[in-house]
This record gives C-alpha cells, structure tokens and sequence, in this order.
C-alpha cells in the first residue's frame, strides 16, 4: 500500500505546485519582479545581438567578396560597430583575431579594406539604429496606446525573426535586412520594456534601482556579447550563436504571456483607459528636451570613439590585436559601480538627480580629451573606464527623472518618453560608424576626442536648468485616493497633478523654474 501512495499523490502535488504558481503570478510584487526578469532578459538579448555579428562579419565579407569572383581581394578587417554604454567595442578586436585562423587567410593575403567595402560595412553596423531612430516615433505613440506588454512581445517577436534570418544569411543583402530588422524589434521592445519597468515602479528609490539593474544587464550583454559569438562561430558553427539567442527570446516571450497575458480580458481593457500626452508635445517640454540632448551628448563619445581608436592604438602605441581587444574589458567594472553608487545617492538626496548628471557630463569631457594624451596602454584604460563611468551616472540618473518629469508635468504614461530617450541614443549610434572615421581623416583622432570632451563640459552647467524638477511634488494616484491601494503599474498609476504653490487668482501651479518665460509658448502648443 505505502508504494502506491506516492503515485497517488503525485497529481495532488501537481495541483498544489499549480495552485501555488498561480498565487504567486497573482501577487502584485511578485508579478512585477517577474516582469523585471523578463524586461532585462529582453534588453540583454537586444544587446546581445547588437554586439554577437562583430567576429562574424569577416566570414560573411570573405564569403560575399569570393562568391562574384575568385580573385576578388578578401576583406577581413573591419571597423568595430558602436555599442551601448560600457559596451567593448574593442573586445571586437580580440574575437577578431580568433577568425584569423579561418581558411579564408589561407587562400588570399589580408587587406584593408577598400573605401566601398568601409562605407558598407559602417551602413550595415549603422542600419539598424537608422530604423530605430526613424521607427520610435511611432512605436511611441503605439505603445501609449496599446498598454506597454503587446509592443514587447511584438519586439520579441521581431527579434526572434531576426536572429533566425542572421543564422541563415549568406550574403550582405540579407545581412542588412536582418540588422534593419533587429532597429525594428529592438523600438518596440526597449522603449515598451523600460516603459513597463517605470510603471511598474512608480516610486523612488525602487524605480532607479530597476532602472539601474536594466542598464546593468544592457552593460553585460554588450560585454559577453563578442567572445561569446567568435568561440561558438569558431568551435561550433555559424549558425549557433544565433541559434541560443532565437531560443532564448523564444523563451522570454512565452514567460511574458505567461507572467502578464497580453490578450486577456485584462489587457483589452486597458487599451480603453486614457492615452498618455503625444510625443510631439512631450519634445517640446523643456526639460526633457535637456535630458534627452544630455543622452545624446554622454553617447557621442562613446559611439565615435569605438569604430576609430583602434588605429589610433596601433599608429600611437604600436598595439596588437590583443592590445586592443581588451582596452575596454575593464571598463564593466566602473559602468556597473557607476550605476550602483547613483542609485544609492538617488535614494538619500533625490532632488539632486540633475547633480549626477552633471558630475557624469563632467566626467565623460575629461576623460574623452584625456584620452589622445595617452601614450601606453594604462592611461588609455583609465581614460576608457572614466568614460564609462560617467555614462553610468548620467544615464542611471535621468532616464528616472524622465519618468518623474511625465508624471509631474503630463499623463503617467511612459511609451512616448522613452521613445524619446532611444531616439537621443539611437543619434549618437546611427552617426558614429558612418561619420567618425571621415572626421578622423579629415580633422584627426586628437582633434574629435577634443571636441567631444569639451561638448559634454559645456553641455554639464545646461543641467543646471534642471534643479528646480526635485521641487515638483508626486501625487497620489486616483487608485490611491478611491482604493486606498498602492499602483499597480500598467496605467493604474495616472496620477492628479499636486502643485504646492498658487498664482495670483488662488488657482494651482508649480514651482517657479528656469522656463517660466517659455511656460506660456509651451502651453499654447500644447493647447493646440
């Protein structure tokens, strides 16, 4: 008898393990950690691929140049593509060299590459923030819309697309398909998930920290992304690396429509709640317009550094490969360190969220007009790790005041804004492989390290505009008011405006600020 009672029972333990997955996909804390998960795993994927075709691309550049003709030159060396913040653009380098074993050197002597094959290789690493940058207009607007859970499972889905298509493409057409594919997926699913993670976290400190924990993983994936796509290209195949990122945003979809349910009665009904504030009412607000030209400017450094200072390290300190691939592996450890120290001043002063920002402009300028002076190998890691340093601050601190500026100012909904923040990024990164090896033949490396530096430390004391945002006061949510209920995320948080200062006639209004004399222009567009 006591044989059988396991056997019995194991339906019963089933139903309990059942019970109690559904009751922990039910509680509202739980559910928003899980979509944490579930944002990050999408942003390290996104990341992944931005960053896994860069020891690939040799192989498939050798492969188009000897398909039209045997004696066409074989191109092996390339310029690195941009990546995101703390991302290694160099560690490029170093999976580089592990395809130089690759029969292809064993059939033609290595060239540089040609003007034509530099500017396609530039157009295919700059594609796909191209069509990010056209697409996130309207991806904003989608998702204010459509609530934030539909537009990430459409990103995924795009991206699972896209990697697939990469696994298989045997020439640059599809290559350039599947990277304009990848800016297509990653507009819905960046903007929606960093949307969904501030709705799903209105308050401070929670909400920098899982911002913050975000840009962690966006860090990582750019990271492992390069050493992780030349071993499984070079041992296993091709196809592979491409292969476990199709599996694995596959995974991450099915986890989302487990976790939120995209089509059920639920979502349906909050497609019907009220929209959030057009984007291009949001562009004209003038303090996002501050913080999306920061982003913008703490990015450039990076986006048109990576493509051009490997040269530079070869024609200045005579490095090799290796030299030049690991220039920028420590700098992970500042960006995440970056990142860590913001969201624990954030939490203790956080009316000073403009001052981070600043410190982090400030950073970024010294180390980018450091960086010519170097002349070995130690200094240029340092100058590098600064960089990153400071793009951590300036990034961990504003991409929350964002969010704070809508809620205090506009609609507590998110799509638009952070569509607006991916078009400041997406700026820098569409310009950078196409135009800086131009400006470094044209003007020289010291010269566009030098402009870049003294361009965010002028840009640093604009954020001063900024100090007054703290003062702006967060009301309770009409969820707060009526149910006594903390927010729940997804559109529960539209908050009512609570302004602590009155105007002459008794009516409300907010602080004072450094765009009082624009306030009336402001609202007259926005009226219209």
């Amino acid at each position: 008898m006591e044989p059988e009672a396991p056997a019995g029972q194991a339906p019963a333990a089933a139903s309990k393990l059942s019970e109690a997955v559904g009751a922990a996909l039910q509680d509202p804390r739980r559910q928003r950690r899980l979509v944490l998960v579930i944002v990050c795993v999408a942003l390290f994927l996104d990341n992944m691929l931005y960053m896994v075709i860069v020891p690939i691309v040799p192989y498939y550049v050798h492969s188009a140049s000897e398909k039209p003709t045997l004696t066409s030159k074989v191109c092996v060396t390339t310029l690195p593509p941009p990546t995101p913040a703390n991302a290694s653009a160099d560690t490029v380098n170093t999976s580089e060299s592990s395809t130089a074993a690759m029969p292809a050197r064993s059939t033609a002597q290595p060239q540089y590459p040609t003007d034509n094959e530099d500017v396609k290789i530039g157009v295919l690493f700059a594609s796909k923030a191209i069509l990010q940058l056209l697409v996130n207009p309207l991806s904003g607007t989608f998702i204010d819309r459509m609530s934030y859970d539909l537009p990430l499972l459409m990103g995924l889905g795009v991206l699972f697309a896209s990697t697939v298509m990469f696994a298989f493409a045997e020439d640059y057409a599809t290559l350039f398909a599947a990277r304009s594919l990848q800016g297509l997926g990653s507009a819905f699913a960046d903007t929606s998930g960093i949307a969904m993670i501030a709705d799903k976290y209105p308050e401070e400190p929670e909400r920098s920290r899982a911002l913050g924990l975000a840009l962690a993983f966006i860090s990582f994936g750019s990271l492992v992304a390069p050493p992780f796509g030349g071993f499984l290209h070079k041992f296993v195949g091709k196809t592979a690396p491409f292969l476990v990122l199709a599996m694995v945003s596959l995974l991450d979809a099915l986890l989302l429509l487990v976790v939120v349910k995209p089509f059920s009665a639920a979502a349906r009904a909050r497609a019907n709640l009220p929209v959030g504030t057009p984007i291009h009412r949001l562009m004209l607000d003038p303090y996002i317009a501050v913080v999306a030209g920061a982003l913008t400017t703490c990015n450039i450094p990076l986006a048109f550094l990576e493509p051009t200072i490997a040269t530079w390290m070869e024609h200045t300190m005579a490095a090799s490969e290796w030299d030049a691939g690991i220039a920028w592996l420590p700098a992970f450890v500042p960006h995440v360190l970056g990142v860590y120290l913001t969201v624990r001043l954030a939490a203790r002063y956080p009316h000073l969220q403009w001052l981070y920002g600043a410190f982090g402009l400030a950073v970024i300028g010294a180390s980018s007009c450091l960086v010519p002076a170097c002349r070995s190998f130690a200094p240029l890691v340092v100058s590098l790790c600064g960089l990153c340093f400071g793009i951590a601050l300036v990034d961990t601190a504003l991409l929350p005041t964002l969010a704070f500026l809508v809620d205090v100012r506009h609609v507590s909904v998110y799509g638009s804004v952070y569509a607006i923040a991916d078009i400041s990024y997406c700026v820098a990164y569409a310009l950078g492989p196409i135009v800086a090896g131009h400006i470094v033949h044209s003007l020289g490396f010291e010269q566009l390290s030098l402009v870049m530096g003294l361009a965010n430390l002028l840009y640093a004391p604009v954020l001063l505009l900024l100090r007054n945002v703290g003062r702006l006061k967060r009301s309770r949510s009409e969820r707060d008011v009526l149910l006594d209920e903390p927010p729940q995320g997804l559109y529960d948080a539209v908050r009512l405006r609570e302004r602590p200062l009155s105007d002459r006639e008794g009516a409300p209004r907010s602080p004072s600020g450094p765009f009082d004399a624009c306030e009336d222009d402001y609202d007259y567009y926005t009226r219209s």
